[in-house]
């Protein structure tokens, strides 16, 4: 053994598997998908999005986020209304059933949270959490639309991941 340690980003990749299929058994007993987990659990937090913020807040194409929508809105989970200031754009917020049913998936959601950080201190979690948010940031793309520090960009696309170069 040379000494050298795992790199971070396997390390991350290896965490977010492991909680991503746990995420994925958990939600499959609601007939959930995680994508329609985090667009229910987005919607609940703020006012009202449109597909195309969505899409954009997720990194997917618009058309793979109208069909997130529409399964949302076939199981009566979410409501679709015309944007008062652009008849094209339609803005979706949870319905009553909707916000049961996140309720729901947040306690199974916590639970795989607390499993995973059992050895954690709060105030561990909380750093954290703070240092992914800020490695996301970094990534963001700036104000010229470029990428900060990535050449690449993975993508969703029905279910099948490519990889993009980023502009």
């Amino acid at each position: 053994m040379t000494g050298k340690s795992v790199r971070t980003l396997l390390l991350i990749r290896l965490l977010q598997l492991k909680l991503y299929n746990e995420m994925v058994e958990a939600l499959r007993h609601f007939d959930l998908t995680p994508i329609q987990y985090l667009v229910l659990s987005l919607a609940s937090r703020s006012g009202s999005w449109s597909t195309a913020d969505l899409a954009r807040r997720f990194d997917i194409a618009p058309q793979s986020m109208n069909e997130v929508i529409a399964a949302l809105e076939d199981k009566k989970l979410i409501a679709r209304s015309e944007s008062p200031d652009h008849r094209r754009i339609l803005h979706i917020r949870l319905k009553a059933s909707g916000t049961r049913l996140l309720q729901k998936c947040d306690g199974e959601v916590d639970r795989i949270e607390r499993s995973a950080f059992r050895g954690f201190s709060s105030r561990e979690v909380t750093v954290f959490r703070d240092m992914l948010s800020k490695a996301l940031a970094a990534l963001e793309p700036d104000i010229h639309g470029a990428s900060m520090g990535a050449s690449l960009k993975l993508r969703t696309n029905g279910g099948r991941r490519a990889h993009a170069r980023a502009p």
